[in-house]
């Protein structure tokens, strides 16, 4: 596909991912009419019913509850909440189509809004340039016709696949969180990407293989696209070829930085995003044959229709901040599109952020955001350590009643104490974890470092969609407690913007970080590697030679990787050659920082045994 034609199908060059359980839960309603496509997490159904109810009550629409524990209430509402999102979005677009140009309007907004490149953008600037009315009359509904939304899309973490219960009688595996959603996805109106990020699921892989919509049809079209989010190209071609042995085709591989991003954060080993970049692209043909040949033998086993050559698009995300990195990771990797996830949190025409986090994020400096272990998944975790959450979490630890109450319980996976799974950060876990270590006789200070990892555990699958229920007035304050989960680019953003600037900002028209000094996405993420694998070198001091030999083995990836970007820092930016000296320095100065850190661990270089030994 030509980059004209690309602009057509898909207006903007970036997306918003999804964050947390409530931000981008209505991002779809905010922006899919300017052509912004977003995406939705389907983590927490009751988030999702009670603002479905919300903006049922907003839009005059009837509200039928559909009450938890009621037959597949999961799915049904998050069918419902999709349709919904679905519906608003038609009727958006169909008053777009029909509303006037005017300066300042929606529609005028939409072209505006668009990037420099976009055939459809020049044709508005000639359209309303032109000073003959009958003319421009007659320009306006090929326009119109033209007007395209961004994409709903949705999310579903796989390793969040939680198996139901009801009261003591574990329930069908098809009842699991991630199957159910994935089954609200699949019959709902929509007709989009659903995003699998943390690895892979076979159960829920394999519940795909009963809905056609994610099987192509003879002419090629999708009703349900697949998006895999990676961190590596192994990882998309195990997964891709997995999916493609069943019929299953990946149309997008939304490649995530391991650390420089937001939420969980999943460190791949040692590789850094410009070499797995440079993979991808060099392998792209490769991959996309490899997976049309699997795909079309298991089409033709299924007795299905081969279809013609299908799209393959690779996007990517996880720390950008300018307009010279969004457009360098188009043009140095050719990437169809970028990520913008964090920058968004700050922009209330897009996302949904109660007042009070907004506050915070806005006076967050570097050492505010931090890899915590807060999340009960054990996957390392942003965290804004000021957050409202954050505070609750301490104010129970230090009234002596630590640990969540539990009321969704999707995180719940421990069975240490029980054969019904328990979430790390639930009261019921950590009292009974806390009791455990109590008894143990352990060393004061041994019992105390387990303690704190027992006590550091946050109810994150509740407290990431506090934020949205404040925000829309459903939720009081004391009712809920706001978690945040940005990426450490937050620091460099200082207040908040309207849609139009966050996205002149995003296209080189604006600026929204001024004289903020900050490293090039690519050493921002060498600077957090290497901190990372200084911890992990600690904690393995007394790990077996297998562990040391990983982490040997991780120091060579980030080595190797750091000085590839030495030999390709001058294609790096379109900013200044003043910023790229100061790169310059800025790699060499975490070279040395890397190498000091290899020196100092004794088993990273073990000595030759004595001779006779």
């Amino acid at each position: 596909m030509s980059p004209a034609a690309a602009l057509e199908a898909w207006p903007h060059t970036f997306h918003i991912p999804v964050m947390g359980t409530g931000f981008t839960l209505d991002t779809p309603l905010k922006v899919a009419r300017f052509g912004i496509s977003s995406v939705v997490s389907l983590v927490d159904d009751e988030i999702i019913e009670r603002m479905r109810r919300y903006y049922c009550h907003l839009y005059g629409l009837d509200y039928l509850a559909v009450p938890v524990g009621s037959e597949d209430s999961r799915a049904r509402r998050i069918t419902l909440y999709l349709n919904l999102l679905h519906d608003q979005v038609a009727d958006q677009m169909r008053e777009l189509a029909a509303a006037p140009f005017v300066p300042g309007g929606d529609l005028a907004r939409y072209f505006e809004l668009l990037p420099e490149a976009s055939p459809l953008r020049a044709a508005y600037k000639e359209m309303i340039a032109i000073r003959d009315p009958e003319e421009r009359t007659r320009r306006e509904p090929e326009l119109r016709r033209r007007l395209r939304p961004g994409n709903i899309d949705v999310n579903i973490m796989t390793k969040l696949d939680r198996q139901r219960w009801r009261g003591d009688q574990e329930l069908p595996p098809g009842q699991s969180d991630a199957v159910a959603a994935l089954r609200g996805f699949a019959l709902s109106k929509l007709r989009s990407s659903i995003v699998f990020s943390a690895g892979l699921n076979g159960r829920l892989f394999d519940s795909m293989e009963s809905c056609s919509d994610f099987f192509p049809a003879a002419d090629g079209t999708l009703g349900k696209r697949i998006t895999l989010k990676v961190s590596d190209y192994r990882s998309a071609y195990v997964q891709g070829r997995m999916l493609a042995r069943k019929g299953l085709w990946v149309s997008e591989y939304r490649i995530e930085s391991g650390l420089n991003c937001g939420g969980h954060a999943f460190a791949t080993e040692g590789l850094l995003l410009g070499p797995v970049l440079d993979e991808f692209q060099h392998r792209r043909e490769e991959l996309g044959g490899e997976l049309r040949s699997l795909l079309l033998t298991a089409l033709r086993a299924r007795g299905l229709p081969e279809p013609p050559a299908l799209p393959l698009r690779l996007t990517v995300q996880g720390g950008v901040a300018t307009a010279g990195e969004h457009r360098f990771l188009l043009e140095r990797y050719n990437v169809d599109a970028v990520g913008w996830g964090t920058p968004f949190l700050l922009v209330p025409e897009a996302t949904s952020v109660d007042d009070e986090t907004l506050v915070r994020l806005i006076a967050a400096r570097e050492e505010d955001v931090y890899l915590s272990r807060a999340s009960p998944l054990g996957v390392p975790f942003y965290n804004l350590r000021n957050s409202l959450s954050e505070e609750e979490r301490r104010r129970r630890i230090s009234e002596g009643n630590p640990g969540s109450e539990c009321p969704r319980g999707h995180l719940a996976s421990n069975t240490e104490f029980s054969k019904k799974p328990l979430c790390l950060a639930s009261r019921a876990y950590q009292r009974l974890k806390l009791a455990e270590l109590a008894a143990a006789g352990l060393d004061p200070e041994v019992r105390s470092r387990a303690e704190e990892r027992v006590l550091e555990k946050s109810c994150i699958c509740r407290d990431l969609g506090g934020g949205a229920l404040i925000k829309h007035g459903i939720a009081r304050r004391g009712e809920a407690h706001s978690a945040v989960c940005p990426g450490p680019n937050i620091a460099f953003f200082h207040k908040l913007a309207s849609l139009k600037e966050m996205v002149d900002h995003i296209y080189g028209r604006g600026d929204l970080l001024g004289a903020v000094h900050r490293p090039h996405m690519f050493l921002q993420e060498f600077g957090i590697y290497i901190d990372f694998w200084k911890n992990l070198a600690q904690e393995a001091a007394a790990a077996g030679e297998r562990e040391k030999g990983r982490l040997r083995q991780f120091y060579e990836n980030l080595l190797k990787g750091a000085r590839g970007y030495e030999a390709t820092m001058k294609d790096w930016s379109l900013e200044t050659a003043d910023f790229l000296e100061r790169m310059r320095a800025e790699l060499q100065r975490l070279l040395n920082l890397l190498e000091e850190a290899g020196r100092q661990v004794p088993w990273m270089n073990p000595q030759p045994s004595p001779a006779g030994a």
